[in-house]
């Protein structure tokens, strides 16, 4: 019990997770999710799929929700540097259309709890990064909503190198705007 410790940020509901790792001269270990130290910690969710992607530098994925069936996510990566965002959507929030993004790494070993009501994405920074989620429902194809990432309306600060070159699917550049979302 208390393997994790949980910080929050300016948008109400957004967690930083960070596990506590035990290592020693033959490496680590540490649990990725124990159901009975996040509810300690206020997170009381039940999580029905586990998802894993593998994108290469300059991959940005999103930003993505689920419009009638939506997902709370805690992700996390498992080898290489993403920056991950969320965007509140939700309405009535004091924070409707502001975004929140923290790097995440397998070397800070920190997780993103996200949940229902927000669109989600992330650019890899690192050569290649295996993204891993949880998601609280299952994913239908013909659900998906999205919001394009680079909106000016939203203003998301993506930490993108000069030098970097984006990569980003079809799909994922037809998103519409912030304001055609209301």
């Amino acid at each position: 019990m208390g393997q994790i410790t949980v910080e929050t940020c300016h948008i109400d509901g957004l967690k930083i997770i960070t596990p506590k790792v035990f290592g020693d001269e033959r490496g680590y270990f540490m649990e990725t999710y124990n159901y009975e130290d996040y509810k300690a910690a206020g997170i009381d969710m039940e999580f029905v799929q586990d998802n894993q992607s593998s994108s290469t530098r300059g991959v940005l994925r999103g930003l993505h929700f689920q419009i009638n069936y939506p997902q709370d996510k805690i992700v996390r990566v498992v080898s290489g540097e993403v920056f991950d965002v969320a965007v509140d959507l939700r309405d009535g929030s004091k924070t409707y259309g502001q975004w929140f993004g923290v790097t995440l790494s397998a070397e800070n070993k920190k997780q993103f709890l996200i949940p229902k009501g927000f669109a989600h994405g992330f650019v890899v920074l690192s050569d290649t990064a295996e993204f891993a989620y949880k998601c609280s429902d299952y994913y239908h194809p013909n659900d998906e909503g999205g919001l394009i990432w680079n909106d000016p309306t939203v203003g998301i600060d993506w930490p993108i190198p000069e030098d970097m070159k984006l990569i980003i699917s079809e799909k994922d550049q037809k998103w519409g705007s912030f304001k055609e979302l209301k």
